[in-house]
């Protein structure tokens, strides 16, 4: 698990440096004319330190937690990502960056995994994800982590993300996998 730690974080930090930010960036513009790879790598570039900080302190932690293998952490990882970026092209964002779509991802399937394969007190963990993401939908973003992040938070990307964290745990508790 460490080395993939260390690789996704390593290329966060790369995402930060022009002229990589530049090619990396969700965009929609850019993904409608071909640039695909956008979908995955929006996840990795950042609008500031702070935000990258705060995403790979994340990151460290869900995995600290949920002990995932170095396989199952970096599909996770890409799947999840290619979910929420394909999710945002029927919003109306224009421009994203951030890890923090995939963290409510990857928290929601390895949360939802425990609970649906006998660990109650996950319940409460995919509880408090449902809560949190319906107090954004509802309420907004937050205006503090906003002005830290200096970007809207975009909430659309934490909702598409749990719903496929949810979506790729039912389908591994279904299948077995």
């Amino acid at each position: 698990m460490y080395p993939a730690l260390v690789f996704t974080s390593l290329m966060c930090v790369l995402f930060q440096f022009d002229p990589i930010q530049t090619w990396v960036v969700w965009d929609h513009n850019a993904i409608a004319n071909g640039q695909w790879w956008r979908i995955v790598t929006g996840n990795f570039s950042h609008t500031n330190l702070s935000h990258l900080a705060m995403n790979l302190a994340g990151l460290w932690v869900i995995c600290f937690v949920f002990q995932p293998s170095r396989v199952r952490l970096l599909a996770y990882l890409l799947i999840i990502s290619l979910f929420t970026g394909t999710g945002l092209l029927v919003t109306d964002i224009q421009s994203y960056v951030g890890l923090s779509g995939t963290l409510h991802g990857l928290f929601g399937v390895f949360a939802l995994t425990e609970a649906l394969t006998g660990r109650r007190s996950s319940w409460l963990l995919v509880a408090g994800l449902v809560a949190k993401v319906a107090w954004e939908q509802f309420v907004g973003p937050s205006a503090t982590t906003g002005a830290l992040i200096n970007a809207r938070v975009a909430i659309e990307a934490h909702l598409i993300g749990a719903l496929g964290g949810f979506l790729l745990a039912w389908i591994k508790v279904k299948r077995r996998i």
